[in-house]
This record gives C-alpha cells, sequence and structure tokens, in this order.
C-alpha cells in the first residue's frame, strides 16, 4: 500500500514541481555542507525564483544565509529600487558590493572611461568572498542561457584564486552533491540549472512573483547600434548620426545598463511573455547581451577568471 501511495504521488508532480523540489533539495544540501554561504540576489527574475524556493527550504526560520549583490554602478534603476525593497521586504540582510569599490582601490582599472563594467564584477565579487569568508556562493545561473553554462555542474567548484576549470569538475552521480572544500577555495551552487527560461516565467506565473516593470513592455528611447538595440541613456547616448526612436520593448534579461539590451515587444503580462517565449527561436542572452555577442568565449573566459 505504501508503494502505491507513493507511485500515486509521483504522477501527481508536475513538472514545475519536479523541478521546485530539486532546487529545494540543492539549497539544503548547501546550507548543510557550507558554514558560510551566501545568495546572489539582483533584483533580476532568476534570483527572485531563487528567493521564493530559499522562502520554501527554510520558513519559518531565517534563511541561514545573507544575500549579496555585486553592483556594476551602472545598473537600471528599477531593477535596483526592486532588489532594495524586496530584502527589505522578506527581512533579510542584503550585502551589496560595488565595482566603484573596486575602482577607487585600484583593483580594478578601466581602459577607458567607458569600458563595460560588467566582466570586472569578478574582482569584486572575489573581494567580497574574501571581505565574507564566504565559503559558498549561490546563483540563478541556468544551462540553457548559454555554451559555458552549460558545462557547470550544479556544485561548481573554484579554487583558492576563484578561478573555474571547465576541464576539472566533480562528478554528481544520483544526485549526490560535493560542496565540500578547504579554506579559500569557493563553490558556486545552482540550483536552478535544469530550469529553461520557459521555466522561470511559468514558476512566476504560479507563484504570482512581482518583477520589476522593465520586465514588462514598455516605451523607451533607443537607437539602432551593430544589429543591435540600444537603449538611449545617461550611461549609453546615442552617438553623432544615430536615430533616436521611441519603442515598445522589455527586457528578457537585466543586468549592466552597457551591456543589457532590450527587445522589441507587445507583452504587458506574464501570460503574454510565456506565450512569446514559448516560440522565440533565440536565448535570452544571444538575444540581449551585448558583450556576450562579441565572442563566445566571452562567458567562458570570465568564469574561468572568478564570474558568477
Amino acid at each position: 500500500m505504501l508503494f502505491s501511495r507513493q507511485q500515486t504521488a509521483r504522477h501527481t508532480l508536475s513538472h514545475l514541481d519536479w523541478l521546485e523540489a530539486e532546487a529545494i533539495h540543492i539549497l539544503r544540501e548547501v546550507a548543510g555542507q557550507c558554514s558560510n554561504p551566501a545568495l546572489l540576489f539582483s533584483g533580476g527574475k532568476d534570483s527572485i525564483c531563487l528567493l521564493r524556493l530559499a522562502e520554501k527550504a527554510f520558513r519559518p526560520g531565517r534563511f541561514p544565509f545573507p544575500l549579496l549583490h555585486i553592483d556594476t554602478g551602472h545598473n537600471y534603476p528599477e531593477v535596483i529600487a526592486f532588489r532594495d525593497r524586496k530584502a527589505a521586504e522578506i527581512g533579510e540582510r542584503l550585502i551589496v558590493r560595488s565595482v566603484e569599490d573596486s575602482m577607487q582601490r585600484g583593483t580594478v582599472v578601466l581602459k577607458h572611461e567607458n569600458e563595460s563594467r560588467n566582466k570586472h564584477q569578478s574582482v569584486t565579487l572575489l573581494e567580497a568572498i574574501e571581505e565574507h569568508g564566504f565559503d559558498a556562493c549561490i546563483g540563478g545561473a541556468r544551462r540553457d542561457e548559454e555554451k559555458a553554462r552549460a558545462k557547470e555542474r550544479i556544485m561548481s567548484f573554484r579554487d583558492e584564486f576563484g578561478q573555474w576549470d571547465p576541464k576539472n569538475q566533480r562528478p554528481e552521480l544520483w544526485n549526490l552533491y560535493n560542496a565540500r572544500s578547504h579554506k579559500g577555495e569557493n563553490i558556486r551552487a545552482f540550483p536552478i540549472s535544469n530550469w529553461t527560461e520557459l521555466d522561470v516565467w511559468q514558476y512566476i506565473e504560479r507563484e504570482n512573483l512581482e518583477l520589476p516593470s522593465i520586465y514588462f513592455a514598455h516605451n523607451r528611447p533607443i537607437v539602432y547600434r551593430q544589429g543591435s538595440i540600444v537603449p538611449v541613456t545617461d550611461i549609453t547616448p546615442a552617438k553623432p548620426g544615430e536615430e533616436i526612436i521611441d519603442l515598445q520593448v522589455r527586457f528578457r534579461t537585466v543586468g549592466d545598463i552597457t551591456c543589457t539590451a532590450p527587445v522589441i515587444s507587445d507583452a504587458d503580462s506574464i501570460e503574454k511573455i510565456i506565450a512569446e517565449t514559448a516560440t522565440t527561436t533565440i536565448t535570452e542572452r544571444g538575444a540581449t547581451r551585448l558583450d556576450d555577442q562579441a565572442s563566445e568565449a566571452a562567458m567562458e573566459q570570465r568564469k574561468k577568471e572568478g564570474y558568477f
């Protein structure tokens, strides 16, 4: 009879139920195996899902880790405001470290004033890990984002220099995860590795999660530059000769303004975004991350240097 009930329970679990259960299990493994983890929270859709998963894993108690954001100083203000409000709303500690702090210390030196700060987040992240003694960082990366992400284990080991070796990773047979590390080493844990962009949006709909407004269709001044849509802001102004167009767009992913582009869209609701995502043939990073379009190896190289 017990076996029969278990079989029945398995058949009643939805796809999202299985993904949720796996992610909660991974979060609890990190909490159980690591002495001082942190959850990376930017205010973006993937990290918002992580917050809900952490609530389901650890409430009614407090999270066994603080929230950590590495801010380039050039993030969209709507997302930063949401980040701060959400952290205060759930009553969890938020640690913010900025690339600008690293620039003042001289550990980050830009080649020129307008260089993107996005790739320099690696330095600031490693400094934050050393400052607080974090032995694990929980991130919202997914394997469907791009090629380098697909090479990652769920528990991704980083050596004492913060480096990742894609050819030397720990096996994860039978969903057994090894998060052990020596002092100075670090684990990057990715509980939603097996999720897709569509899974994320369906989970957001199911859980009725609030999001920053720029994920939904809105009018924004843009220019077309080298085949991409570039938002016109104080940080990314139009260049001489470029025509500024007021266009209805939304963001599939959010990050540093200098390298995050919107897409043309009229999807102003979760339902419309899900329908749009289900039919797209271009990955979110391929469509909207200007730095990743420049080189297929860009992300892998940054990850080897300590990136998320």
